[in-house]
């Protein structure tokens, strides 16, 4: 999560990358319609390419002028631009409604945001989830999460926001 965070983690970062989503890859357009400096917009433009979110690629009708072209890894942080947005908008957004919303090209219809669930179909809420230490695991989060349980009997008593050895007990539902 830090190293995503690091990434794209501060305000301008996601603004840039809302922009980029709705079409925009002109420096002076990121300027217009975000209100940044040019000093951070550049900053952040850097950022975003040295990251490997964006490209720079050169307009052939204006010497030294660019293009800032999401990659591949930037159209893959999208469906997570989306989750963001609809919790801002669910959470945060002004009494009339959001400011903006996404249709679907094809039929014209209102994006609906997939509900996450569970491997057995069901809502999946926070209580139902296990945090146990992937294989890129430090030595720190190896012993904070340790391994994988071998059964799904092995799991009961656990919550999702304690590890391993809490005492805290699950609810009944």
């Amino acid at each position: 999560m830090a190293r995503a965070m690091e990434a794209v983690g501060d305000r301008w970062s996601i603004l840039l990358l809302r922009e980029a989503y709705y079409g925009v890859k002109r420096f002076d357009e990121f300027q217009y319609y975000i209100g940044i400096a040019p000093n951070i917009l550049s900053t952040r433009l850097k950022k975003l390419v040295d990251a490997g979110i964006m490209t720079r690629v050169p307009l052939p009708e204006h010497a030294g002028r660019y293009e800032y072209v999401l990659t591949e890894k930037g159209r893959d942080f999208f469906p997570t631009y989306l989750a963001l947005k609809k919790w801002g908008d669910d959470w945060l957004a002004e009494p009339a409604g959001p400011q903006v919303v996404f249709h679907d090209r094809s039929n014209g219809q209102e994006v609906q945001y997939p509900q996450l669930l569970t491997a057995r179909g069901k809502p999946l809420h926070l209580e139902d989830i296990e945090i146990v230490a992937g294989s890129g695991a430090v030595p720190f989060n190896r012993k904070r999460f340790g391994a994988a349980a071998a059964s799904p009997a092995a799991d009961r008593g656990r919550t999702a926001a304690k590890p391993r050895g809490s005492s805290s007990r699950r609810k009944s539902k």
